[in-house]
């Protein structure tokens, strides 16, 4: 018979351990939702939502500066003479893109037209920065090239690049910035803090290639630099700067500068310098091509300043300008050196001794006036004071003041030696003579708040008018000056001659040339001064190197202002009618 079989039944979970289990599970999601709470919504809790949210925005926004743009620099017409312009800067954080490979530094060396190896030793030598410069001041399309690559770790910055329309032309004037835009030379060093701007700022949200994803908030706004307007009338300036740079180069001089001052505000008008240099690519330019001459340089008058020898002979009450002095044998001895003239011109009057530059008549002069008189007349007169430019390193000159004179520099000192100037200073007594006694306060700038001095009164008008006449012969067929006659135009000005100081001495064969003057001698509108250093050809004289240059500048200037020419025929004619008349009156 066969094996009954048993029927087997599989044995149930326990109720409790289901229990167990489906509440540990709750627990769990308990557990997890207020863990989440925690985080999220309490927010006292350490390490809560707020302890998240500024881990997220540390990891996430950043500040950025805005750049300030850098005020513009115009002329007195409002040509720019100097502008920022945008332009993008490129850096890297080298600890993201030494990360990335040789291949990638290897392909944006090539994008920067850099050697790969020398890109790849600067990213090691700032392995533990943050920032690296790889290249300023790019064009928006330069640096677009290299962000389209979208390499981790190189990122763009929008800067401001000085740009300077007129080039070399008043490059010593204007001076430059750096490459951060903050001004070195000139005019942009010393109106810096005018011209600058203040940087603002602002919060944008990057993302983990540090690329900018949003803009939240400006927290400062970036505020622009003030505008400069200059005296400057860049007509007169771009003629002075091509005659002068002609001049200098058909002497073979070294070189050279020209100034105009408006004799009725005391403007300067134009301030040319050669050599010069281009601010825009300042690559290999040397020093000296950098200096503003004609505040910077000083240097020995000369002749330039016989006749304000005569003013001092006038004013003392013991000359008139019909007086004679006897030059004869055309030369005289003073302790320690013998003055001579080219040659023996005779019995002069003041007016002859102006119209021939003689050394003999100025000497008698000199030694029959007090000096310290002719030094306080040639203080008066701007002569070793600062003339207030505020252009930085402008030098006073030097106006020796003595206990004592002996008698060859009272001699030295009437006739512009043992003395210095600038040429501001030059045009600025030249420009007392054309106002008629009156000293104006010289600007090179229009636009800022700067309180600038009052017109004064530092000599009578009777005797400015003398000198002044007296000047216009100097540009007569029988002075030293005709070169510088401009036709159509009444002349008043006067050459100089100055020998240079060398390694022993006075050399005697090197010169700088100098005319000063002013147009039209009847009503002046431009006082001028020519100074041509160290010609190396033929001719030297003043009248014969600086003088010309003068005449071409202030033909091209009376038309450019405007000033209607007038009938100068029988100029010399009236010149002695005028002498005459006024030495009737003294």
């Amino acid at each position: 018979m066969g094996a009954v079989k048993k029927k087997q039944t599989q044995p149930g979970i326990a109720r409790w351990r289901f229990v167990l289990v489906a509440a540990l599970l709750c627990l769990l999601a308990l557990a997890l939702i207020l863990h989440l709470a925690r985080l999220q919504v309490l927010p006292a809790a350490e390490h809560g939502y707020r302890f998240l949210q500024d881990q997220g925005r540390a990891r996430t926004i950043r500040t950025e500066e805005i750049a300030a743009y850098r005020g513009s620099i115009v002329d007195r017409n409002g040509e720019l003479l100097a502008v920022s312009t945008p332009v993008h800067s490129l850096w890297a954080n080298p600890r993201l893109l030494r990360k990335s490979g040789a291949e990638q530094v290897g392909q944006l060396a090539r994008a920067l037209a850099l050697e790969p190896d020398k890109l790849a030793a600067r990213l090691e030598k700032y392995r533990n920065k943050a920032f690296m410069y790889l290249r300023r001041h790019l064009t928006p399309e330069q640096a677009g090239k290299v962000l389209a690559l979208e390499l981790v770790g190189v990122y763009s910055k929008k800067e401001y690049r000085r740009f300077y329309p007129a080039g070399e032309v008043v490059a010593q004037l204007l001076g430059f910035t750096n490459i951060d835009d903050r001004g070195q030379e000139g005019l942009e060093l010393a109106y810096d803090g005018w011209l600058s701007g203040q940087p603002g700022a602002q919060q944008v949200v990057k993302d983990l290639k540090g690329r900018t994803v949003q803009d939240l908030a400006i927290q400062r706004e970036a505020r622009p630099g003030h505008d400069l307007r200059l005296s400057i009338d860049m007509r007169l300036q771009y003629l002075a700067y091509r005659e002068l740079k002609r001049a200098v180069a058909e002497n073979g001089a070294s070189s050279g500068f020209m100034v105009i001052l408006d004799t009725r505000s005391g403007d300067v008008l134009a301030m040319a310098n050669q050599p010069s240099f281009n601010p825009n690519n300042r690559e290999g330019v040397k020093a000296a091509a950098m200096r503003n001459r004609a505040l910077i340089d000083q240097f020995e008058p000369g002749s330039t300043v016989k006749p304000l020898t005569v003013l001092a002979a006038l004013e003392s009450g013991r000359y008139r300008p019909h007086t004679q002095i006897d030059t004869n044998p055309g030369y005289i001895r003073v302790p320690g050196k013998t003055l001579v003239d080219p040659i023996n011109y005779g019995k002069l009057d003041l007016t002859g001794v102006i119209t021939k530059s003689s050394q003999v008549g100025i000497t008698k002069i000199a030694l029959d006036l007090e000096p310290n008189g002719l030094r306080a007349l040639f203080y008066r007169l701007g002569l070793g004071a600062a003339v207030g430019s505020g252009f930085p390193g402008e030098t006073p000159g030097i106006l020796p003041s003595r206990g004592r004179w002996h008698p060859i520099e009272r001699a030295n000192f009437a006739f512009g030696y043992g003395l210095t100037v600038n040429g501001v200073q030059l045009a600025q007594a030249y420009g007392v003579l054309a106002n008629a006694g009156i000293k104006r306060p010289v600007s090179l700038v229009l636009s800022t708040d700067t309180i600038t001095a009052e017109p004064e009164r530092v000599i009578a008008a009777p005797l400015a008018e003398q000198v002044s006449a007296m000047l216009e012969t100097v540009i007569s067929s029988r002075g030293t000056g005709r070169l510088a006659a401009v036709q159509g135009y009444r002349v008043a000005g006067k050459t100089g001659t100055v020998h240079k100081v060398g390694s022993s001495g006075y050399a005697d064969n090197r010169y700088r040339s100098v005319f000063a003057g002013f147009i039209p001698a009847n009503n002046p509108r431009l006082a001028a001064v020519v100074v041509i250093d160290d010609p190396s050809q033929a001719k030297y004289y003043g009248g014969e190197v600086a003088a010309p240059v003068f005449a071409s500048v202030m033909a091209g200037a009376m038309r450019l202002l405007q000033v209607p020419p007038e009938r100068v025929e029988s100029a010399e004619r009236q010149l002695t009618a005028q002498l005459s008349e006024r030495g009737t009156k003294s």
